[in-house]
């Protein structure tokens, strides 16, 4: 799970939920780092054979996959202004065709958005503004999600499940992977393996549909937020290796629209304070 594929930006969280109401109140401050002299030595990786199996099994059929559609619906949470955590969810329509091809339909809440990337030119349009950001677009999906990171601080949450070798973004720094169980009820259709994952960031369950080896929910902690606050992506309405349409992959509204820079949203100025009043 590197950090252009953690499973929720914290950064992103934080700028969605400070344009939500009733939050208000910010996450309190980060604890203090430890001493390097003081803390304590890396644990030994405890890695489950089996669980690394399913995790390579889902891999496998995401990355041999050359089209893919699905739904995905992210649940995070964010303090309340007496501090309890409330959910706040957003949902999107993925479809990818690989290497080079993805889109990206997020109609609430909020604000409404499309990403599109066509191997040649990456749009991030906002239909309500009717605003356009436009870059040229790299030549793989993985290096369009890093490119639009790096440039706009944009993120989507269901990365890890999309990028050309899942397993290995996922593998990354793993400390601990085992099989917590299975269900029945995930997501009411099929039996789901669970398996726990943790690397030195976040600790994540992840399920996986024990015959289509598809991943059906994604939920995280990260170790540096002392809320402990929980993130999750449920994915549903899997479509693999079907036709898409000509034009799939780009928006001649989105095309159309007044253009603004392919950046980073600058951050809104500190409201100024009222004048003193007269003596």
């Amino acid at each position: 799970m590197t950090r252009r594929s953690r499973f929720l930006c914290s950064a992103t969280v934080l700028a969605v939920a400070a344009a939500l109401p009733g939050c208000a109140k910010p996450p309190p401050p980060l604890p203090a780092p430890t001493p390097p002299t003081a803390r304590a030595a890396a644990p030994t990786p405890v890695l489950q054979p089996a669980a690394l199996e399913l995790l390579q099994a889902m891999s496998a059929r995401l990355a041999a996959a050359r089209t893919m559609s699905f739904t995905a619906t992210t649940t995070y949470e964010s303090p309340s202004r007496l501090g309890p955590p409330l959910s706040y969810a957003t949902i999107a329509k993925v479809t990818l065709q690989r290497p080079d091809k993805l889109r990206v339909l997020t109609p609430g809440d909020g604000k409404a958005s499309e990403f599109y990337a066509d191997g040649r030119t990456m749009m991030a349009y906002s239909p309500s503004e009717n605003l356009v950001a436009v870059a040229a677009a790299p030549p793989t999906i993985d290096a369009t999600l890093k490119a639009a990171y790096d440039s706009a601080a944009i993120y989507f949450p269901f990365a890890d499940v999309i990028v050309a070798d899942p397993y290995k973004d996922l593998a990354e720094g793993l400390t601990l992977a085992y099989v917590s169980g299975q269900s029945k009820v995930v997501d009411g259709t099929t039996t789901i393996n669970m398996v726990a994952i943790a690397n030195a960031r976040v600790f994540a369950q992840i399920c996986i549909g024990a015959d289509d080896h598809l991943p059906r929910r994604i939920k995280a902690v990260f170790a540096d937020d002392p809320a402990r606050l929980r993130h999750q992506v449920d994915l549903c309405d899997w479509r693999l290796n079907g036709p898409l349409p000509a034009g799939s992959f780009t928006s001649a509204r989105a095309a159309a629209a007044r253009r603004i820079p392919f950046a980073a949203p600058a951050p809104k100025a500190p409201a100024a304070a009222a004048p003193a009043p007269a003596k």
